[in-house]
């Protein structure tokens, strides 16, 4: 079949990977796509969040199905046009993909379906946020109601924090109207995780757990970012709390997303805290997301020994109760690098070097994130997060050993990286 994968990002290009590997992939394609994608796909210069001209593209290309990455045009209903078009679509529809456009939705939809999360409030004006942030205390969290590209989160400490952010957000518009209604919620304490499952509507797929790097520094310091490096399995996710997490969190919000009238279709991205509960560790929802993570996609893909296409053909066509997939046992880790300046301003345009010796080395894969290609052939950054550089080994350690190899073997001045990636793991 012909297949087009909507984006130009590392999770993208982990897709465009593992798909251009599927014997049922005849040709792909990618709008827009990035340098490295062009390797595994013909990239056409359609951007993602343009709806009617990625319908125009699949109708002119005869694409038998689409894989839409990124969350806006999921949220714009790009594959509800594509299916109107008679073009099979691999994602939520606009009213499914709620759940990550609007915290608020998701928040609610959690209370009504009894999903353990930490207790909020909604807000769309700024003098009852602070009252409520007043009558809570801090530390607290605060979110931007829609879709900020990652950034819409700040975690207060104090009084001052917590109304900069308010009125960041409210006033400066630093979001824009993804900043008009804010969520603002109890800080839980205690270990991330990430947990993904493929859904068809009715049925959920337990895919694999992640834990990703969301602070820009070393030991989970600075401002957030939209991740900065992953790796799975993490050792905090048991498999008992995998079970748990399915139980309790995503059968309840497939069930309840079915009978509200809006059938989730798609990878149902779990975000969660693990806490301690008083008979052990217990899982509380942080976030839904519509997609797959990034870069949580990469290392899921990594560890992926099953043909990923036909997983997500069955989502889509509602056929994934008695479908199963295969995965490595090995540790998948992906490391993250960088603009300088990021997630403030950076330069774009800088060159990068030593790319293919650093994919060179045993069981590493380079994930481009944002990347192009200067009219003399040069590799040149073209974003925030620029590559993905994602190795698999029997260990943490030595996963994040592979990584670290290949990582110094690229040469830009302009980029950095955390370079504790699995800290977590290896701590332990």
């Amino acid at each position: 079949m012909k297949v087009l994968v909507i984006g130009s990002g590392g999770r993208e290009h982990a897709l465009c990977w593992a798909i251009a590997a599927s014997p049922l992939c005849t040709k792909l394609y990618c709008a827009p796509g990035n340098a490295g994608i062009a390797k595994e796909a013909e990239c056409v210069p359609v951007e993602a969040d343009d709806v009617e001209g990625i319908v125009r593209l699949a109708r002119e290309r005869a694409v038998d199905f689409v894989v839409v990455g990124p969350e806006k045009p999921l949220v714009l209903g790009l594959v509800d046009r594509l299916e109107e078009a008679g073009i099979k679509a691999f994602g939520p529809s606009a009213a499914a993909a709620a759940l990550e456009g609007s915290k608020g939705f998701m928040k609610d939809l959690c209370a009504r379906h009894g999903v353990p999360t930490a207790a909020y409030g909604r807000f769309a004006d700024r003098d009852s946020a602070r009252a409520f942030v007043a009558a809570h205390g801090v530390p607290i969290v605060i979110k931007a109601d829609g879709l900020a590209a990652g950034k819409g989160v700040v975690i207060a400490h104090t009084l001052d924090e917590a109304h900069a952010a308010i009125d960041d957000a409210m006033v400066a518009r630093a979001f824009g109207d993804a900043g008009s209604e804010l969520v603002i919620e109890e800080f839980l304490t205690g270990e991330e995780a990430s947990f993904f499952a493929l859904v068809d509507g009715a049925h959920a797929l337990p895919l694999v757990s992640c834990q990703d790097h969301k602070a820009v520094g070393e030991g989970d310091t600075g401002p957030n970012t939209g991740g900065m490096g992953a790796y799975s399995p993490p050792p905090v996710m048991t498999p008992a709390l995998e079970a748990r997490v399915m139980r309790e969190i995503v059968e309840p919000v497939v069930r309840g997303m079915a009978a509200e009238g809006r059938p989730f279709k798609g990878v149902l991205f779990a975000g969660l805290m693990i806490v301690a509960g008083p008979s052990g560790p217990e899982p509380k929802l942080i976030e839904f997301n519509a997609r797959f993570g990034d870069p949580e996609c990469q290392v899921l893909m990594m560890r992926m020994m099953s043909d990923v296409l036909p997983a997500l053909v069955a989502a889509r066509d509602g056929q994934l109760a008695n479908f199963q997939l295969r995965w490595y046992d090995e540790t998948a880790l992906c490391v993250v690098m960088a603009s300088k300046g990021y997630p403030g301003t950076y330069a774009k345009g800088t060159e990068i070097q030593g790319v293919d010796d650093a994919a060179a080395v045993p069981d590493v894969t380079v994930f481009h994130a944002g990347t192009t290609r200067s009219a003399d052939g040069r590799l040149l950054a073209a974003g925030g997060r620029v590559l993905g550089v994602t190795a698999i080994a029997p260990t943490v350690r030595e996963a994040q050993t592979l990584a670290y190899e290949a990582v110094d073997r690229i040469v830009w001045p302009d980029g950095f990286c955390r370079r504790d990636i699995g800290w977590r793991a290896l701590a332990r």
